[in-house]
């Protein structure tokens, strides 16, 4: 039974993507942020069981793939779709439920991010290397990035962070540079933990740490600081 429980946990990862899917079609995407957020804690906790009962398995790798898919691949791209559309529509209205009456064609660049993280995720498969560390942006991060989006026009509602994320060419910057950073070769560490030493892991925990205050005293604004503090992070300890 205990081989089964990390591919039943990646399960649950899926599930909750689909049910982001469906919130973020319906233009409610703070819903969306937190399905895709309890499908990053699964993703998270599935490989940390698979290693902690020592029940890793190539079909776990590849369900886990596919799950990211599309809670990290298909909803952000929707969710870049929705805000793009909102851009062009005026996008000053907060009120995000409902879906919009017309969609223009430059709305559909959004879905960029989902081809990226496509390609991203298939060369991680055939990739035997990244292990204890990552080539480009992880596709969770990159969802989170992406879904923090929203959450900074709703619950922050600063008229200049508005003014920034509601412009279109903004948005379309964030496609690219997502593209970017998920199919770069940056080589970021991964939050895997083997063990629970300080020694081992000390760069992890400060990241933790940081991120933990950097979340209590700017809220969602920190998510895309977290980013790129976890990108620059990475490069300083890759070169020490």
């Amino acid at each position: 039974m205990k081989r089964h429980l990390p591919n039943l946990i990646t399960l649950l990862n899926l599930f909750c993507g689909c049910v982001a899917v469906v919130f973020a079609v319906m233009n409610r995407l703070e819903l969306a942020a937190l399905f895709v957020f309890f499908g990053i804690l699964c993703d998270f906790f599935d490989g940390l069981v698979a290693r902690s009962l020592k029940v890793s398995s190539d079909l776990g790798v590849q369900l886990d793939s596919l799950a990211d898919m599309v809670t990290s691949g298909v909803v952000p791209g929707i969710v870049m779709f929705q805000l793009l559309n909102m851009a062009q529509q005026g996008g000053w209205n907060l009120e995000l439920s409902g879906t919009p009456s017309n969609v223009n064609l430059l709305s559909f660049f959004g879905f960029s991010i989902t081809l990226a993280s496509a390609y991203r995720l298939a060369s991680f498969n055939i990739d035997e290397n990244q292990v204890t560390s990552f080539k480009g942006l992880p596709t969770p991060a990159n969802a989170l990035l992406i879904l923090s989006l929203p959450l900074i026009l709703l619950y922050q509602n600063n008229e200049v962070l508005n003014a920034i994320i509601l412009n279109q060419w903004v948005l379309m910057g964030v496609c690219i540079l997502s593209m970017f950073l998920l199919n770069s070769n940056i080589s970021l560490f991964a939050l895997k933990f083997d063990n629970w030493s300080f020694q081992d892991n000390g760069v992890k925990y400060l990241f933790l740490i940081g991120s933990l205050v950097l979340l209590l005293t700017l809220k969602f604004l920190a998510i895309p600081v977290i980013i790129l503090l976890y990108v620059l992070s990475s490069l300083i300890f890759s070169r020490s």
